[in-house]
């Protein structure tokens, strides 16, 4: 009696629980991606940052300052188009995620809601 009283109650928690679990999954599979891409954004960056310095070092004269300064449209460029892209994949990655919390809602929506 008390076995299928507390299967039953299982059974009904898990049942409770299911969207709780669900989107719970989802934040920590949004939360890995975005850690994902900002560890990515930083790694670049620093690159980009120290071979600058790096470069900055190099200047000794006139000639080489100017080489130097020359260098500078291209590595804004090339700043400027990793900004772009970064921009693009975390607003795919909101998107998705917003793309599925609406999901997760239709369906609880659809199963609490009387045919």
């Amino acid at each position: 009696m008390y076995t299928d009283m507390f299967k039953l109650f299982n059974e009904q928690s898990e049942k409770a629980l299911a969207p709780y679990l669900k989107f719970n999954k989802l934040v920590a599979k949004n939360a890995e991606v975005l850690t994902e891409l900002q560890l990515n954004a930083v790694r670049t960056y620093s690159e980009i940052g120290l071979s600058q310095m790096k470069a900055a070092t190099e200047v000794k004269d006139v000639s080489s300052l100017a080489v130097f300064n020359s260098n500078q449209v291209a590595v804004l460029t090339r700043l400027s188009q990793q900004m772009m892209e970064d921009s693009s994949k975390l607003q795919s990655i909101a998107k998705e995620f917003k793309q599925d919390v609406e999901e997760l809602t239709s369906e609880n929506i659809k199963a609490v809601t009387p045919a």
